[in-house]
């Protein structure tokens, strides 16, 4: 049986690359769950999966945009391509954004986790190092259903971002620089579906992006500190950061509507909130969001939910 023709972008990419790297690990390593936090959204214009089995990305680093391609090679092994004129830089992260820091060696899920963890030993923390790049997706997560959020997400960075560098797939684009977001026009917030309080915060967060980015080499409480410093980050914002940004394992969403009461389920059979999450999780520290991502892939049954679903608000309409 013969194997289909290689696409236009999967011949291109399998021709030199700016840098090209071959990263190995000694332990498992599943590129797809430990990069799967990256993605907002099925039709994240900055992420993709093509036939061929690999992930492409896209990033804004200090020294220009970059677009990077995953392809496994082994259970511990990949090769890691890049364009752009970030790609050095990139190119160097590379075993911090695939969680070779990421230390599970400790950690002894709950007995609810322990199939999924059973199943999925290649699955890091992903560490980008980007800040901004986690921080204003978190923001327009904030308050509204996920769906209206990655709609948001793909809008903005489809009109504000840049071409993606190299033999990317078609529509790949790069987020907008710091400026760049705090440039967007109010009328392009309103035209995404975000709303005034959201927007407000998105490019309060860009004006001070310097002083943010730092916050990616500070321990994690400093670090979520100096994000919460800004008028519109709470708990919940700086945790999504942190799990992204900073590769870390126990930051814990707090505040989200549906977290406590799915990990109380999954744990006990009952609904909690999040004060009664936090002590379910707390034997589990410093693991506890490695504990809530296994319970999320073991499919389990969800929390029966309580009144009418909410309607998905359209502030594009307002």
């Amino acid at each position: 049986m013969t194997s289909p023709a290689p696409t236009r972008t999967e011949a291109s990419a399998r021709a030199a690359s700016d840098v090209t790297v071959e990263h190995g690990s000694d332990r498992p390593l599943d590129l797809g769950l430990t990069l799967a936090p990256l993605r907002h959204g099925a039709y994240d214009p900055t992420f993709r999966r093509t036939p061929d089995g690999a992930l492409w990305r896209t990033t804004l680093v200090r020294t220009g945009p970059v677009t990077q391609r995953f392809v496994p090679t082994g259970p511990r092994t990949a090769v890691v391509q890049h364009w752009g004129p970030g790609s050095r830089e990139a190119a160097d992260a590379v075993p911090e954004l695939l969680g070779e820091a990421d230390d599970a060696s400790a950690f002894t899920p709950p007995p609810q986790a322990r199939d999924a963890a059973r199943r999925t030993p290649g699955l890091r923390m992903c560490r980008s190092g980007r800040v901004l790049e986690a921080l204003v997706p978190a923001v327009l997560e904030q308050k509204v259903q996920v769906v209206t959020a990655h709609r948001a997400w793909r809008w903005l960075v489809a009109r504000h971002g840049s071409p993606a560098p190299g033999p990317a797939p078609a529509g790949m684009r790069v987020v907008p620089s710091a400026r760049g977001w705090a440039a967007v026009p109010t009328w392009d917030w309103h035209r995404a579906g975000v709303d005034p309080r959201r927007a407000a915060t998105a490019v309060r967060c860009a004006q001070v992006a310097a002083r943010l980015e730092d916050a990616a080499g500070m321990p994690a409480a400093e670090a979520r500190a100096r994000l919460e410093k800004v008028p519109g980050i709470g708990v919940w914002t700086s945790a999504e950061v942190a799990q992204r940004a900073f590769g870390d394992a126990d930051a814990v969403s707090v505040g989200d509507f549906h977290l406590a009461g799915a990990v109380g389920w999954a744990l006990t059979g009952e609904r909690t909130d999040d004060e009664g999450m936090l002590r379910l999780l707390a034997p589990y520290a410093p693991h506890r969001h490695r504990v809530v991502r296994l319970l999320f892939l073991d499919r389990r049954p969800q929390a029966p939910r309580r009144g009418p679903r909410l309607s998905i608000a359209d502030y594009r309409a307002m």
